[in-house]
């Protein structure tokens, strides 16, 4: 398993959050923590799932990955 951290831009609230996990999860990843207040996002994914396919969830959803 590899592990990404993502540092979030547009989270505003707890529905923003849940928007980013479901994204995240949709994407193949596993072990999904995402702070509002750090404004980050992490999680674990394995193979197939790449790091470009998760960080092209989270902007797809409608937040930038900085």
């Amino acid at each position: 398993m590899e592990k990404i951290t993502m540092n979030v831009e547009g989270m505003m609230c707890n529905n923003c959050k849940a928007h980013v996990e479901k994204a995240l999860a949709q994407a193949g990843g596993t072990d999904i923590q995402v702070s509002l207040e750090d404004k980050t996002a992490a999680c674990s994914y394995a193979a197939p799932v790449k790091a470009d396919a998760l960080k092209a969830a989270v902007v797809e959803a409608g937040y930038q990955v900085v």
